[in-house]
């Protein structure tokens, strides 16, 4: 039987390649939706969505985001899924469901483009599918996986331009770069990185001076394109904020030359720890030696993947007065290209393919067992120690929420309703007036905490309305509590080392 081709732009296509991808196209979307909302509101994703929710309402107010110094794409791509999704959490991951699905195309386009071996590229994108970190944040409402997906088409456009020299290609990569920098300030490393992409030029060209001077002309139009989409943002009254709320999460210059090792050391540990927990230890190792074998057998182009995906590591380890492991999420695509490189080398020695198979499938096994406790029990999951406190075990992660939300639903319709929360931004209030929208007889209210006795605010509304508590049991002191009615406590997920959990305490108050 005739295996027929297609043939993209010089990539040739079986049918059975074909068959393969839309394979992979539904397991993706199959891992990425299903039990979408398992893991609870975030407290960053309770920000975004709020947002979104409040700039759909209220057009003059589309850079309300500003106001915090965050870029605004992320929350304006929210707005249509808001239209048609009902849950708001879910519409909001969809934002990075689909930008997810758009970086493991890219995996498999830029591991293509520099190495031109199909099989590399589905080992890729099959590492991508099945990664803990990468299956994470593709089901998180955070801004990171959208910055990942355009930084790795950025790398794409910029590896195509130093060859091909197009000012079509230019104009793109001007598009994208610039979508980056309306997604979050770490799409600077894409301008600065741009130049190393001459490390796959041919420098042995005989029109080598003139093509130099077009490939620099067009990183002009680059630059251009990208920096004039990122002054849209100063149509927004507060774009000062950007600059302002950067310095809350990085040290400038001066600050690193005083202290250069005191951030970047800790950084740097943090960021092993992700990668061998979020990969798991078989990718992580592979990764570390596809490195090496990938600057051993095509070295220019190890290099320029080693570059972008170093530097910026480097760059963020050395200036980060705040760092988490979805600050490094565009960095694991490149990562996760250099173990398919070397699984690609070690399955090609193998003579009898099932033996590779099998060898193939044993690696696989531990992320496999990983993302399907993540998508069915989080809480049963291996995750690094500060993820897991900030996701599901901490203030900042959302259990309850939605549950308390429906109760207030139902009193709502024969009364007003007024709520009051711990704090003013975040988890609580902004995680339960995502749920509440449009609901006309309530009203929420953050109070502060720790809260150590009833607000007045709250007492002095019950003439009016029934008036409700929503709080932390790690930020309540309240040691009057007769004008308390407990309704429920919603439990989070429990410290495994401490065997603490923390609830969420829903309170009515009485008159």
């Amino acid at each position: 039987m005739v295996n027929k081709k297609l043939t993209i732009n010089n990539l040739q296509l079986t049918i059975s390649s074909i068959v393969f991808l839309f394979i992979l196209t539904i397991g993706y979307f199959i891992s990425r939706i299903i039990n979408l909302t398992t893991i609870p509101v975030f407290c960053d994703e309770a920000i975004y969505i709020r947002w979104a929710q409040v700039m759909r309402a209220e057009p003059s107010l589309r850079f309300l985001p500003l106001s915090d110094g965050k870029q605004p794409l992320f929350m304006w791509l929210m707005i249509p899924f808001l239209k048609v999704i009902k849950d708001p959490l879910a519409a909001g991951r969809m934002v990075s469901v689909f930008s997810g699905f758009g970086t493991m195309v890219g995996v498999f386009a830029l591991s293509y483009l520099l190495f031109k071996k199909i099989r590399l590229s589905f080992l890729a994108s099959i590492l991508y599918l099945i990664s803990p970190f990468s299956l994470f944040f593709d089901r998180m409402a955070l801004v990171d996986g959208l910055l990942s997906f355009l930084g790795i088409w950025f790398l794409i456009f910029s590896v195509w331009l130093v060859n091909g020299v197009r000012l079509d290609l230019a104009m793109i990569g001007g598009i994208i770069l610039g979508l980056g920098l309306i997604t979050k300030s770490p799409a600077l490393f894409f301008a600065i990185l741009l130049p190393t992409t001459l490390i796959t030029f041919n420098f042995k060209r005989k029109d080598l001076p003139l093509h130099l001077i077009k490939v620099v002309g067009l990183w002009l139009v680059v630059w251009v394109f990208g920096f004039a989409i990122y002054n849209i943002l100063r149509l927004g009254p507060e774009f000062h904020m950007i600059s302002i709320r950067n310095k809350d999460y990085v040290f400038s210059f001066s600050e690193v030359l005083k202290h250069p090792l005191t951030p970047f050391l800790g950084n740097s540990r943090k960021t092993f720890d992700w990668f061998w927990v979020w990969l798991t230890p078989p990718i992580f190792v592979l990764g570390i030696f596809g490195i090496y074998l990938s600057l051993k057998k095509n070295f220019n182009k190890g290099a320029l993947l080693l570059t972008w995906f170093l530097l910026p590591l480097i760059g963020q380890g050395a200036i980060a007065k705040v760092y988490t492991a979805r600050y490094i999420l565009f960095s694991v695509p490149l990562f996760l290209i250099f173990a398919a490189f070397i699984m690609e080398r070690i399955f090609s020695l193998f003579k009898n393919k099932v033996i590779g198979v099998i060898g193939l499938v044993l690696v696989l096994l531990l992320p496999c067992y990983q993302i399907f406790l993540l998508i069915s029990n989080p809480a049963e999951a291996w995750l690094p120690v500060q993820e897991r406190k900030g996701y599901l075990e901490e203030w900042t992660a959302g259990y309850g929420i939605k549950e308390a939300a429906l109760y207030l639903k139902k009193v709502a319709q024969n009364q007003k309703v007024l709520v009051g929360t711990e704090g003013f931004f975040g988890t609580l209030p902004d995680g339960l007036q995502i749920y509440l929208e449009k609901i006309p007889n309530i009203t929420v209210v953050g109070v502060g905490y720790p809260i150590k006795e009833i607000p007045d605010k709250l007492t002095n509304a019950l003439q009016d309305n029934k008036v409700f508590l929503l709080v932390n049991d790690s930020r309540f002191e309240v040691k009057e509590t007769q004008n308390l009615k407990f309704i429920s406590k919603y439990p989070k997920a429990e410290n495994p080392k401490t065997g603490i959990r923390e609830n969420l305490l829903f309170f009515e108050i009485l008159k």
